[in-house]
């Protein structure tokens, strides 16, 4: 049995990666969400994720029949044990340089992009075009990210024939789904192809059913949208 801990479906892009990751690929697994009340150390959502992960973070994925339940924490090796439990699923592309290539941009997003991860947070349920708009124009390091995830997905999309980043469904999409969430979210201006693909992205079943859950949750929470005091 497996059992995934991930934090506000609407914030949390790590949690996004793993849980569309699980839900496309179709793999049994229990949800478990620990709301984000705080980060503090003595906050509800710390002292809880500090009792299974020894990160204190999301997301987690616990395999109850290995052992006492083995513990893995951090979206990429997540996406490894999985692909490795789960070989029938093919989660990384079949061919073996294409495998290289998805790896390579998976840990490029993994430690990566934080120009446009500090000042364009994840909100699934926002529309904030005026705020992209100033972020477009202020921030040098967004406009950077951008373009590099514009030129990379559309290498990716020529190479490969799409509908997907290798063709098929593979990790290197549940990764950069929260990315299509965000550029969404700002409106941030992309050209056609890449508009196209983030649509394909959003019709997968397993980013339908994560953002079902985010515009479930109507939990405003302050310190996740410095930018948005109000509702």
């Amino acid at each position: 049995m497996l059992k995934l801990f991930i934090g506000n479906k609407n914030y949390s892009s790590w949690s996004m990666r793993a849980g569309v990751l699980i839900g496309q690929a179709g793999i049994a697994c229990e949800e478990v969400v620990v709301r984000f009340d705080s980060f503090a150390a003595g906050s509800n959502f710390r002292r809880t994720m500090a009792a299974i992960s020894p990160t204190g973070k999301v997301p987690v994925l616990v395999d109850t029949e290995v052992g006492h339940g083995l513990v893995v924490w951090d979206t990429l090796a997540i996406a490894e044990y999985l692909a490795e439990k789960f070989p029938e699923k093919a989660l990384w592309p079949r061919d073996w340089a294409a495998r290289a290539q998805a790896r390579s941009v998976c840990a490029e997003m993994h430690s990566g992009f934080t120009g446009l991860r500090s000042h364009c947070p994840m909100n699934i349920e926002a529309s904030l075009p005026a705020t992209g708009q100033l972020v477009w124009r202020d921030q040098p390091a967004v406009r950077a990210d951008v373009e590099r995830i514009v030129g990379m997905w559309c290498d990716l999309l020529r190479t490969g024939g799409g509908p997907m980043l290798f063709g098929e469904f593979s990790i290197a999409d549940a990764y950069f789904a929260p990315v299509v969430m965000r550029l969404k979210t700002y409106a941030l201006p992309v050209p056609a192809e890449v508009s196209a693909y983030m649509t394909r992205v959003c019709t997968l079943p397993g980013v339908q059913a994560w953002v079902d859950g985010a515009l479930s949750e109507k939990d405003f929470l302050d310190f996740e949208e410095p930018y948005r005091l109000q509702r």
